[in-house]
Parts: structure tokens; C-alpha cells; sequence
């Protein structure tokens, strides 16, 4: 029975230790910078959230306004009723 491992990009069998060691590495190369390169990313993903709110909200109101839109056809009943009032108007108008 062969084992398979996820690999990312390069790195095979990444472990603990390797993670450790690239952290230390971004944690050098960023320094100081990394809480505002981590507040910069928050403050994306919260805009991109908003975004897809806002797009969900529009799409509900395109369909409410498209469902307020169309024609409602009346039933086939409710005009044989009129049509009598109808009938029925005209024949005691003539008397």
C-alpha cells in the first residue's frame, strides 16, 4: 500500500520544524511591518465581504422588481364572471 502526501509548490513532506523555520524567516523579513501587513489583509477581507453582501442585496432587489414587473394573468373563471355582470348590466340598460 503506497502512502500519498499532499506536497505544496516545492516543498515536500513540509513538517513543524520547516513551518517553524519559515516563519522565522517572514518574521524577519517583515518585522516591524508584520501587524500592519496583517491589518492591511483584515481590512481587505472585510471589504471583500461587504462586496459580496452588497452584490447578494442587489440581486434580490433586481428580482423583486422583476417578479413586481410581470404581467398576472387573470383566471379563465374570474372573466366568465365578469363577462356576465357584464351581459347582465347591458340587458337592464336596454329595458
Amino acid at each position: 500500500m503506497t502512502l500519498h502526501t499532499q506536497t505544496l509548490a516545492f516543498f515536500n513532506n513540509l513538517g513543524w520544524p520547516e513551518m517553524l523555520i519559515v516563519g522565522l524567516l517572514a518574521l524577519l523579513i517583515f518585522g516591524r511591518r508584520l501587524p500592519e501587513v496583517g491589518r492591511s489583509l483584515g481590512k481587505g477581507i472585510v471589504e471583500f465581504k461587504k462586496g459580496l453582501a452588497d452584490t447578494g442585496d442587489e440581486i434580490k432587489e433586481v428580482k423583486k422588481q422583476a417578479e413586481s414587473q410581470t404581467p398576472r394573468f387573470e383566471s379563465t373563471e374570474s372573466k366568465k364572471v365578469e363577462s356576465k355582470k357584464v351581459e347582465s348590466t347591458a340587458s337592464s340598460s336596454h329595458e
